[in-house]
């Protein structure tokens, strides 16, 4: 009996032992102490650029087209062991095949959207939804990415949708508050690791997305989306889900962004909310978009706590990789194994953008499985854009707009201003005595590259030289405001200008940072000068309505789209409060019909140039960039241009003369 009682004292001393001690240190793994190098590959703003095609000028241009990117992204699968692949966004929507599409013959729900069956063919592990995505309506958001929403107007089908999960998490259906697409998943790669020991070992690593598009969508599309969705903040909605991916204990989290940088105090409406993003607890990789540029890169240079050199945003590393199929981004990650978490080596991950055109003349070839998947889209969408639909008797472009060529402006403003007084007629007779303006903006102003200039010779019309005039597919709106609120409109217009100083020696460039799609020229009767020796807000002077000076109390209509008509660009005194049409058809339409109607476009059908820069007499040159060879373009139009040099990339510098009108 001894022995039994003895062994059983023992093990009670010993279990009781156990209880007061320290748990046991996890037992180590084969993969402690391991490397993985991993590479994410983002793409963004890729607008459904499928082709490196300009089907406005209706030839190949090699400097751009998802048919090149894919060829980076082949490329970045052989350099690179482990990658994985994702899409930031802006990704339906931008392109004359993809308005095609949706718009002149919508895909039915077998089948898949050009871009998706292009970014399958590459092999996607995810990405989120832009701001575009949303400007052919929900139903047909709906659809192309087979998304079950509970919104109003979507029918619950199964359609033909991208291979890889989409996920955004700040967008909720106003029936039951729930996102309308998954707010984070996780996926599962195969990746190879280096051990302790030198080996290289196969092992799952399983990454956390979770998406977020900008929240002004809910201005931007307020047709599309008004009492149908809400919208949280960036990093209000990271706050409600991160917790829930973190529970499911993924190797990493990559948060994907439609949206850049911006340092200024936060808000839940910031459009740019990366910055406070990188910040969250758990991001360990952040991939953005929106703003159409290069991180890392020099427009963020100087930017607190980011680095844009090696890419990392408040220590997390970022990219952004350009747009229209320009560029792929790179994030080049190292993790280490330590007991049985993956730890970022954040001192050895960094970015990159490459991109498909390194120099001038030297692009990288299309992958060659892209092209065929979407042949027949492709040749009907150019049968499409070449109906005819009237003729002009002038040239229009865009290679001065900024320095006061309003040729092509001046199409847009007039249909807009008579499709506007027929709608009010109509719908507001009360304000049949209201004057009636229009604003409209040169979208293709060079910002993509040196093709990307509105360029419609005298001659026949067609559907594509509209759609070169009106590049997006907004829907015509019409706002009240007073004559205080025209001016705070053209004074935010004449923000795209630098401030010169008559004084300075050498060259001064004449255009800043704000994007030419927010410089509104308005016309419709309405005549100013802008003087840019002044600071912002002081700059539009001599303001006058046929003629007599405006009363800030004086109403005015004014034409102009969606996008801006609630709240796109931020201009003061309109947030959607004040629109008085909300009109079903899109402006490109409306230019459509109205050239129909004309049949062949006069200079007397258009209104005269309404703005002048005020005479400033300079001491150095004022520059700007646009294309090459174009000075006798200038001269027709008695602009005071002269070509200083070609810069040999596709561009050019001119110089314009401020003391001469």
């Amino acid at each position: 009996m001894f022995r039994p009682l003895a062994l059983a004292a023992l093990s009670a001393a010993l279990l009781a032992a156990c209880a007061n001690a320290p748990a046991p240190a996890a037992k180590p793994t084969r993969l402690d102490g391991a490397t993985l190098d991993l590479a994410i590959l983002e793409t963004t703003d890729v607008h459904s650029n499928i082709l490196s095609y300009d089907y406005y000028k209706q030839k190949d241009d090699p400097s751009l087209g998802y048919e090149r990117v894919a060829t980076l992204i082949r490329q970045a699968r052989r350099e690179f062991p482990n990658t994985v692949l994702f899409d930031s966004g802006d990704t339906i929507q931008g392109s004359v095949i993809a308005d095609y599409q949706a718009l002149v013959k919508p895909v039915g729900c077998d089948t898949e959207l050009g871009i998706y069956k292009a970014m399958d063919a590459m092999g996607y592990d995810g990405g989120t939804a832009g701001n575009h995505e949303f400007n052919y309506g929900l139903p047909f958001l709906a659809q192309v990415t087979d998304t079950a929403m509970n919104v109003d107007g979507v029918t619950a089908r199964h359609c033909a949708g991208p291979r890889f999960p989409l996920v955004l998490s700040n967008v909720y259906s106003a029936r039951d508050g729930q996102p309308i697409f998954k707010p984070w998943t996780v996926v599962t790669k195969t990746v190879d690791v280096t051990t302790a020991s030198g080996q290289t070992m196969h092992t799952p690593l399983r990454i956390g997305i979770i998406g977020f598009t900008p929240p002004p969508i809910m201005d931007w599309d307020k047709r599309n989306l008004d009492g149908k969705v809400t919208v949280d903040g960036v990093m209000e909605a990271a706050r409600k889900y991160m917790p829930q991916l973190e529970a499911q204990h993924p190797d990493i989290i990559v948060a994907i962004l439609h949206g850049g940088l911006d340092t200024a105090p936060y808000t839940p409406q910031m459009e740019n909310g990366g910055w406070y993003l990188a910040g969250v607890p758990g991001v360990d990789a952040l991939l953005l978009g929106h703003s159409h540029t290069e991180f890392p890169g020099p427009r963020y240079a100087g930017m607190k706590d980011v680095d844009a050199t090696r890419g990392l945003v408040r220590g997390v590393p970022a990219v952004m990789g350009g747009f229209f199929g320009k560029d792929l981004g790179i994030i080049h990650m190292t993790l280490r194994r330590e007991g049985d978490r993956w730890v970022v080596q954040k001192d050895a991950s960094h970015s990159e953008v490459r991109p498909i055109c390194p120099k001038k003349g030297e692009c990288v070839a299309p992958d060659p499985t892209i092209a065929p998947l979407v042949k027949d889209t492709h040749e009907a969408a150019i049968a499409y854009v070449n109906t005819p639909i009237g003729a002009v008797d002038h040239d229009l472009s865009s290679y001065f707009a900024d320095e006061g060529n309003m040729t092509a402006i001046a199409v847009v403003n007039a249909a807009q201003i008579d499709y506007a007084r027929d709608e009010l007629a109509r719908s507001r007779p009360d304000l049949k005595n209201v004057p009636i303006l229009s604003a409209a903006s040169a979208f293709r102003n060079g910002f993509g590259g040196p093709d990307d200039f509105t360029d419609v010779p005298k001659g026949p019309l067609t559907i594509r030289n509209a759609a070169d005039l009106y590049f997006y597919p907004n829907t015509l709106s019409a706002v009240k405001i007073d004559g205080k609120g025209v001016k705070a409109w053209l004074e935010k217009s004449a923000t795209r200008f630098n401030r010169i100083d008559p004084a300075k020696d050498g060259e001064q460039s004449l255009i800043g940072r704000m994007p030419g799609y927010n410089f509104d020229q308005l016309q419709g009767g309405i005549t100013y000068t802008i003087d840019v020796s002044r600071p912002e807000g002081e700059r539009i002077v001599d303001l006058r309505y046929k003629g007599k000076p405006v009363k800030d109390d004086q109403p005015f209509i004014v034409v102009t789209n969606n996008y801006r008509a609630n709240g796109g660009g931020d201009f003061p005194g309109l947030k959607g409060d004040a629109v008085v049409l909300n009109a079903p058809d899109g402006n490109r339409e409306v230019v459509i019909r109205w050239v129909q109607s004309k049949k062949t476009i006069t200079t007397a059908d258009l209104d005269k140039r309404s703005w002048h820069f005020a005479p400033v007499k300079t001491k150095g040159p004022v520059t700007f960039v646009t294309a090459p060879g174009k000075e006798a373009v200038a001269t027709s139009l008695g602009l005071p241009v002269r070509q200083l040099r070609d810069n040999g990339d596709g561009t050019a510098v001119y110089t314009i003369d401020l003391s001469r009108r």
